[in-house]
C-alpha cells in the first residue's frame, strides 16, 4: 500500500556523561513505545562492577536482534561502533564540558544505576572529575574517540553543540 511504508527509527545518541542523551531519547519517543537502551544498562552491575565487553557485546546484539526501531545512548564507543551497522541516524552530543557538568550536578537520583540517592551523590566528585578529562582523555569514552566515530559515520548525522538546539532535533 503507498504510503504505509514505516521509516526505521534507529538513532544512536553519543557523548560526554551529563551531555543530555538520556534527555534526548526521552524526547524522541515521547509517548511512544520505542525500545531505548542505556549503554550503561549492559556495561556495569548495579552501577559498580563493569562487565566484560563480550558480556556488554552480547547483550547489545540481542537488543539488536529483538527490535526494529530503537534508541541507543552513551558514551562508549567501542559499544556505539558495533552498532552503528544498524544505526540509521547518529547523534553527537557534544555541549561543553561546563554543560555536561551543570547536567551531572542537577541530576536526579537514577535508580536503574544506583542503590540510593546518597551512594549516587557519593560518586558525583568521580564523575565530575572523569566529565572534566571528556577532551584528554584518549579512551573510548573521550572527545577524540567520539569525533572520529562521527566524522567516520556515512549515514544521517548530526552533531549538538548547543541545549538549545536539542529541542529542534
Amino acid at each position: 500500500m503507498v504510503g504505509t511504508a514505516s521509516i526505521l527509527m534507529r538513532v544512536i545518541l553519543l557523548g560526554n556523561a551529563g551531555a543530555g542523551k538520556s534527555t534526548m531519547a526521552r524526547r524522541l519517543i515521547g509517548s511512544g513505545t520505542i525500545p531505548t537502551l542505556s549503554l550503561d544498562e549492559i556495561t556495569w552491575v548495579q552501577g559498580t562492577q563493569r562487565r566484560t565487553l563480550e558480556e556488554s557485546l552480547g547483550v547489545l546484539q540481542q537488543f539488536l536482534d529483538a527490535n526494529d526501531h530503537w534508541v541507543i545512548e552513551g558514551c562508549y564507543g567501542d559499544l556505539v561502533e558495533a552498532a552503528l551497522p544498524y544505526c540509521t541516524e547518529l547523534r553527537f552530543l557534544n555541549p561543553g564540558i561546563d554543560t555536561c557538568i551543570a547536567h551531572c550536578i542537577s541530576r536526579p537520583w537514577e535508580p536503574a544505576k544506583f542503590a540510593s540517592p546518597e551512594e549516587q551523590h557519593a560518586m558525583l566528585d568521580n564523575l565530575l572529575e572523569w566529565v572534566r578529562q571528556y577532551e584528554t582523555r584518549d579512551d573510548d569514552y573521550g572527545l577524540k574517540r567520539h569525533r572520529r566515530i562521527f566524522d567516520q559515520f556515512q549515514g544521517a548525522k548530526r552533531e549538538y553543540t548547543d541545549v538549545s538546539s536539542y529541542v529542534e532535533g
